[in-house]
């Protein structure tokens, strides 16, 4: 019982306790949120929500504790388990119909999204390899960056051609862009890729994907071509901006917002909570979350850059990176602003894997905080 206590009051002392309570106030409203869009819906949304919630938690004192050196030493490990992982939807992988996605793995009613798990994961396994040819001052040359992006290739490949959900692979991309950038690779090599990603990408639109794609990514951006009457492609997001203007400055009140409450917008209580905020809290209220959000990716960023080792403070970078990119396409898409490709709000959208996710790797900033400087990195 006494050691127990210690341990109560060590995380106490040296965990992320600022970095907890902004992930459960944001978590917290979420749910709020959702019991409002599903009052008068028989479902155990709720009931999800609430214990992955408590589950991300008990990740979060988890990996507050474990110590990321040990985890990132098991890299090929984790680059063979992310591999298979999404491997997995191949075989038992479900999805939406009017996607086309194949993103979900669901056993005994429980639903899991590889993508989103392996996202943590790919940031370790990246930090690790950055860090690693840093220490052999070998990051810019061509087989240094090359084992990088052919991890990444790996990994982005799998998801887009297994489970077809472009959005979650892109966030990949970001996350590898701004750690290598942050990591010290030269310019000179971001120029080549650049290009070569323009030509790959060229290619995939041209021989890939199909014209109904092609039309949801250029609907936000040459609307009077794409859905010049606004009923197909953009009625989603249109509904959507018309919550938020119709919340005003203070919002409709909990459960009392029309569009939210009239089942017109699909997807509210994931891809599109933003919109429910904006209706049913209104500018207040969206205000806030984005507060929220902007002060957890703040906190990551600053964790590492406070960090003892160049691991840790790309791992936070990965970590900021990963939050950043899904804030910005969720509420950029919830405003028109963007492509409607399902990507969901860090902490808000419902979806207990990805809450568990987003708490787990809040946990592994938590501990990088905890850590001291190990010994191989006193001298970087």
């Amino acid at each position: 019982m006494r050691d127990f206590l210690k341990a109560v009051l060590r995380f106490l002392r040296e965990a992320d306790i600022l970095l907890l309570v902004l992930c459960l106030t944001s978590s917290i409203i979420g749910i709020v949120l959702i019991s409002s869009i599903n009052s008068n819906l028989a479902n155990n949304q709720v009931t999800v929500q609430v214990v992955a919630m408590i589950l991300g938690v008990i990740l979060f004192v988890v990996f507050s504790y474990l110590d990321i050196d040990i985890i990132a030493d098991k890299s090929r490990f984790l680059i063979v388990f992310s591999a298979l992982f999404i491997l997995t939807l191949q075989f038992w992988g479900v999805g939406l119909e009017d996607t086309g996605n194949r993103a979900w793995l669901r056993f005994f009613g429980i639903g899991i999204q590889p993508a989103e798990v392996v996202k943590v994961t790919f940031v370790i396994i990246t930090a690790k390899m950055l860090t690693d040819h840093k220490e052999k001052k070998s990051l810019n040359t061509f087989s240094s960056l090359l084992q990088i992006v052919a991890v990444f290739v790996l990994i982005f490949g799998l998801i887009v051609i297994i489970s077809r959900d472009l959005g979650s692979a892109l966030v990949y991309l970001f996350i590898l862009v701004i750690m290598l950038f942050i990591g010290g690779l030269k310019l000179r090599w971001f120029a080549l890729g650049g290009a070569v990603v323009a030509v790959a990408a060229s290619f995939a639109w041209l021989n890939y994907f199909d014209q109904r794609y092609k039309d949801r990514i250029l609907a936000p951006f040459i609307p009077d071509v794409i859905d010049p009457q606004r009923l197909d492609l953009l009625w989603q997001s249109d509904q959507s901006m018309k919550a938020i203007a119709s919340g005003g400055f203070y919002g409709q009140g909990l459960g009392k917002g029309r569009i939210t409450q009239g089942g017109v917008i699909f997807a509210q209580s994931t891809d599109f909570i933003f919109s429910a905020a904006g209706e049913e809290l209104g500018f207040i209220g969206c205000m806030f979350i984005v507060i929220l959000l902007l002060a957890l990716i703040v906190r990551c960023i600053y964790v590492g850059a406070k960090s003892n080792s160049s691991l840790g403070m790309l791992v936070c970078s990965g970590i900021s990176a990963m939050l950043i990119a899904h804030t910005f396409e969720n509420i950029g898409m919830c405003l028109g602003l963007l492509p409607v490709i399902g990507i969901s709000l860090p902490f808000f959208s419902y979806g207990g894997s990805y809450i568990v996710t987003c708490f787990a790797a809040a946990g592994i900033v938590s501990g990088i905080k905890m850590r001291p400087k190990p010994i191989r990195y006193r001298n970087m």
